[in-house]
């Protein structure tokens, strides 16, 4: 398997045991299904993983495209999603979801 261009982070809040939870986790129920299904529509050489925390909770949901280091906040819906693949398959940041 080759390896990805791209990697997109989406912030499911995990956290040491102990810690209390932050809100990403509750607010991307179903998210990374419809980018995962997005991805393989738009023929995009993107994996996504779903980390830990990102220590961002006052902009959740969060999600980091990488190799770019674009931090995007409030993608709770499709519409950001689209937004911010547009953006990947343009070369460019969805400036109106960045963190920054």
């Amino acid at each position: 398997m080759a390896i990805p261009a791209q990697h997109i982070l989406v912030c499911q809040s995990f956290r040491a045991k102990g810690d209390p939870k932050g809100i990403c986790h509750r607010q991307t129920d179903g998210l990374l299904q419809y980018i995962e299904e997005e991805i393989l529509d738009r023929g995009l050489d993107v994996q996504v993983i779903a980390t830990g925390c990102l220590k961002q909770c006052e902009a959740g949901p969060v999600l980091v495209v990488q190799p770019e280091n674009w931090w995007y906040r409030g993608v709770a819906s499709t519409g950001a999603i689209d937004a911010i693949l547009d953006g990947i398959e343009d070369g460019v940041p969805a400036a109106a979801y960045l963190i920054g």
